[in-house]
């Protein structure tokens, strides 16, 4: 289904990000990983990857550092000649209630999450209007369209991205690239599993579905987002939240 696509995913080494990797990758997909550091779940991320076949190579950048993403942009053009599909997946979270949150928590979440994705698409719209052709792929959170208690900086930063989204669908559209948002609910990543068993049971009475996403529900999203099967959509956000927000 992707065979020959050349994909950029940021934050592709875990969770939801590793999952829409190997989905791309077993569907022949060639894949420009960014992570913040060569970790060791970096490492195995990218052999899994490797055993598929296809070209991968990871990238380490900061992606709300303008002058790391830029170089890690034109160092990844270099290496695949150019880009079909980005993912921006890249997040973090800094939960706490609004007074108790620091100037560093609301910073850096808004800056990895919102920033980073605006400067990641950046460098790589000069790729997609060359080329006239791009796809771009946001990952939000059903947080952004409803809020959350305790999550009023990654709430703001989730929304930023739908608008930012809608916005890059409506200036491309007509060089033939589109851009789409992905808003996930409550997904069983590391994150979650943080939480203890009370927690988990409360979220659970919120979800029509009665139970966690996998983040392999994401990423078969997102493989038919990249994929020409979508090519007629643009500018929308599709929850995969198993009804939590209807």
């Amino acid at each position: 289904m992707l065979t020959g696509k050349n994909i950029v995913i940021t934050g592709g080494t875990r969770g939801i990000g590793r999952a829409i990797a190997i989905e791309y990758a077993k569907n022949h997909a060639n894949l420009a990983i960014i992570a913040t550091r060569n970790s060791e779940a970096a490492t195995h991320t990218i052999e899994e990857l490797k055993s598929f076949k296809i070209d991968v190579k990871l990238y380490i950048c900061d992606v709300k550092d303008p002058e790391q993403v830029e170089g890690a942009a034109q160092e990844i053009l270099a290496d695949f000649g150019k880009i079909d599909v980005l993912v921006n997946n890249a997040g973090i979270t800094r939960d706490n209630l609004l007074p108790s949150l620091t100037v560093m928590d609301i910073d850096d979440v808004i800056d990895v999450n919102l920033k980073g994705c605006m400067l990641v698409t950046r460098s790589f719209t000069r790729n997609f209007v060359k080329n006239r052709s791009g796809n771009i792929i946001n990952i939000s959170s059903v947080v952004g369209l409803m809020g959350n208690k305790g999550q009023t900086n990654y709430a703001a930063s989730k929304a930023g991205i739908i608008g930012f989204s809608k916005s890059v669908a409506k200036e491309y559209g007509r060089k033939n690239i589109r851009c789409n948002a992905i808003a996930p609910g409550y997904i069983a990543t590391e994150m979650t599993a943080a939480l203890d068993e009370t927690q988990t049971s409360e979220m659970k009475k919120q979800i029509p579905l009665a139970r966690l996403g996998n983040p392999e529900d994401v990423a078969k999203l997102a493989l038919f987002l990249a994929s020409d099967a979508s090519g007629y959509i643009t500018g929308e956000v599709i929850k995969v939240d198993g009804g939590m927000y209807v």
